[in-house]
């Protein structure tokens, strides 16, 4: 019998379902369209399993809210291209009011994005969209793709949504740096959690992360700041937490927690986890 989680992208169809549990709300804090079907019934059957994900789809559905929030600011401020590492599942450039020059760039494995295009069918983005199959550990294969969207863009923003808690340290270290080496390279986006929470989550889900071949790996005890010496310095760190309180989310017992001050550096054993928007090192 097959793992419930088979590998990595099937985190992909399992986050998909809490997207269309959000759009299907009439004070949904977005709306994907095409959630439901991309989830499809595997999606659904690894949400029945894992009370992990029930108990905190309030992270998921903000985390995904913060990442619009960041994608509209510096698309609105100029950046004329997003380059999506691990784009997995993820419809932003279907869903979301962008202009139709934008260049949007997917990255991520070929099965997933094959599968993605088979559900997606007819369905025109709002922008320019290409996607490139390569697996990001691939080194060479992604600085000469970096290399190649930098040479053509002036502007470009880097998301990785769900991506670098799977990665060791160095691996997140070589990958930051990778992604500074051109010039036109200017914002990312990602979202970290605290060594804390990195704990809760391997007693909650850990066993089968690790059967699919993804264990959490990365959680830095000094935080955004991690990134200050591979060329990225935090411009902006909120929290996902206080993002799912703002917006009504909150499970009763956690929402006292929400109206704790913003943190954005180090947070050790503390629960936490925030997206961060980072601009290039002066």
């Amino acid at each position: 019998m097959d793992p419930l989680i088979r590998d990595v992208s099937d985190t992909a169809r399992w986050m998909a379902v809490y997207r269309a549990r959000e759009s299907e709300r009439e004070d949904a804090a977005f709306r994907d369209p095409f959630a439901r079907a991309l989830a499809g019934e595997r999606g659904e059957r690894i949400a029945a399993s894992l009370t992990f994900g029930e108990e905190n789809a309030w992270s998921f559905i903000a985390r995904t809210y913060l990442f619009d929030r960041y994608v509209s600011r510096v698309v609105k401020h100029g950046a004329d291209m997003v380059v999506n590492l691990a784009a997995g599942l993820d419809t932003r450039p279907y869903r979301m009011e962008l202009p139709a020059s934008l260049r949007w760039v997917e990255v991520d494995l070929p099965d997933i994005l094959d599968y993605k295009e088979e559900i997606l069918g007819d369905a025109k983005p709002v922008c320019e969209l290409e996607r490139v199959r390569l697996d990001l550990s691939n080194e060479d294969g992604r600085r000469g793709l970096f290399a190649d969207l930098g040479r053509r863009a002036k502007h470009v923003l880097v998301i990785a949504e769900g991506l670098v808690v799977y990665l060791m340290p160095d691996a997140v270290a070589s990958l930051a740096r990778d992604l500074a080496a051109p010039p036109s390279f200017q914002h990312l986006a990602l979202d970290l959690a605290s060594p804390g929470l990195i704990e809760m989550m391997k007693q909650s889900v850990g066993n089968a992360m690790n059967d699919a071949g993804a264990p959490f790996l990365f959680a830095p005890p000094d935080g955004p700041p991690f990134f200050s010496a591979h060329g990225w310095q935090p411009i902006e760190v909120r929290s996902i937490l206080k993002a799912a309180g703002k917006l009504g989310r909150l499970p009763l017992a956690m929402r006292m927690f929400a109206m704790l001050p913003e943190s954005d550096g180090a947070q050790g054993a503390r629960p936490w986890s925030a997206v961060c928007l980072f601009g290039r090192t002066s």
